[in-house]
């Protein structure tokens, strides 16, 4: 039998209003001895709300959900009453006498999957929506949890069924009278189907920068101004800056949301051939950093031109802008530099600070702009990988029975994307993100 299960939705802590959140089969009755009677659904109800021997712990609203007409599919409820730790205390206390248990993260959601309200993507879109910090990251997660990324998938799936029993009719009714070119109808749509896994897989890396962050690394010789940089980046005291050499030992990260997009940037520490064990970790990890960056700012010092530092030379290819700081200290500062544009800049003044930030926005625009239907989590791709793969696989020539073998494993593949397929894996994978309450 499911237990009930119970939470804090509004989070831990003093606060005017604390949403408790229960389901499960005992809900009803537990609102019953709580309040003394079931409220109407749906309708929020004023009442005292009273502990297991009738002493009153708070006034508050407490709404009703029936299964199976409630997010979980199971009988709901919410009570609101005021926010407090001691409150906290002998509500949750309570509720643990009259059956419930304390809910894991996600358990709500796990339920409404399980009960068939929602499918996997919709409950991944609504931790996107909790964990949303820009305006395009909403807006992404609010595109998935309406159902466009389940739609395609479900689509596609019906394709491979239908080419499957195409395929498995020639087998089961050989004898038939089954149209000539049935086979060669299977074939083209199979061809389609792996020229759009294809497209999807290419456009996956942008779904997963616009969820997680596009990265930007700042590099450049000791003294170029990388920290400064950084905070004016950030518009604050993020790095410490100093005249000294090597002060950057280990990689400093700040957020930013550039009109929507949301861009990491990490401040690394001076590439040069250091002899302290410290500065030399904190130059190996520069390095890694750059290699997984999205993006470079390779920052040059114009006060030491002609000459360029030939480590921060390295570093610039066509995932880099080439940005020269304190111009002010010179009037010959090249328009490009292995024919990549440069941007002067004053990192102390924030002269030419705009004009990099847009580039900046820019870079992450055309980095993670693209179709709404978007494969943004390792899962999806992984799904998406598989299906291709069989129906790379897939081949008349070797046999109808292995080619309709390869077309299942594809339906089921797709599937596990939306929970058609359903596993405990695949639901740890998906639930391990969420916070207590949803």
């Amino acid at each position: 039998m499911t237990s009930t299960i119970f939470a804090l939705a509004s989070g831990v802590g003093r606060a005017g209003i604390a949403v408790w959140r229960l389901s499960g089969p005992a809900t009803g009755s537990i609102i019953e001895t709580l309040i003394g009677r079931i409220p109407s659904p749906r309708y929020a109800t004023y009442c005292s709300i009273k502990s297991v021997d009738g002493a009153l712990i708070d006034r508050g609203l407490v709404l009703w959900f029936p299964a199976p007409a409630s997010f979980t599919g199971e009988d709901m409820a919410e009570v609101q009453i005021h926010g407090g730790r001691a409150l906290a205390r002998i509500f949750s206390d309570t509720l643990i006498q009259l059956g419930a248990h304390p809910a894991q993260a996600g358990d709500f959601t796990r339920r409404a999957v399980l009960n068939g309200k929602i499918d996997l993507t919709h409950a991944e879109s609504i931790i996107d929506l909790v964990d949303a910090d820009t305006e395009r990251q909403r807006r992404q997660a609010l595109v998935q949890a309406q159902g466009s990324l389940a739609k395609q998938v479900e689509e596609w799936r019906a394709r491979l069924i239908h080419a499957a029993g195409y395929v498995e009719a020639t087998i089961d009714f050989a004898e038939e009278d089954i149209p000539a070119d049935l086979l060669n109808r299977v074939t083209v749509s199979v061809a389609g189907l792996v020229k759009e896994f294809s497209d999807a897989l290419s456009q996956s890396s942008r779904g997963e920068r616009l969820r997680e962050g596009f990265a930007v690394a700042i590099l450049g010789a000791p003294n170029a101004g990388k920290s400064s940089l950084l905070n004016q980046l950030a518009g604050r005291e993020a790095a410490i800056v100093s005249h000294v050499a090597g002060t950057t030992r280990d990689v400093i990260e700040v957020d930013l949301d550039l009109k929507g997009w949301p861009v990491i940037v990490s401040d690394t520490a001076g590439l040069r051939d250091a002899t302290d064990d410290v500065e030399q970790e904190g130059i190996r990890r520069a390095r890694v950093i750059a290699d997984r960056a999205d993006l470079k700012l390779v920052v040059f010092d114009a006060s030491q031109l002609p000459d360029l530092d030939p480590q921060s030379m390295s570093m610039v290819d066509e995932r880099a802008l080439v940005v020269m700081n304190k111009m002010d200290k010179t009037t010959q500062i090249p328009e490009r530099i292995l024919d990549y544009p440069v941007y002067p800049i004053s990192a102390q003044s924030g002269q030419g600070i705009d004009d990099l930030l847009q580039a900046l926005e820019l870079c992450a625009e055309s980095s993670m702009s693209g179709q709404n239907v978007v494969f943004g989590r390792a899962r999806h791709r992984a799904a998406l990988t598989e299906a291709l793969e069989s129906l790379k696989r897939f081949d008349l020539g070797l046999g109808v029975e292995l080619a309709a073998e390869d077309l299942r494993y594809a339906a089921n593949a797709i599937g596990r994307i939306t929970g058609f397929v359903l596993a405990d894996d695949i639901l740890d994978v998906v639930f391990r993100e969420f916070c207590i309450g949803k």
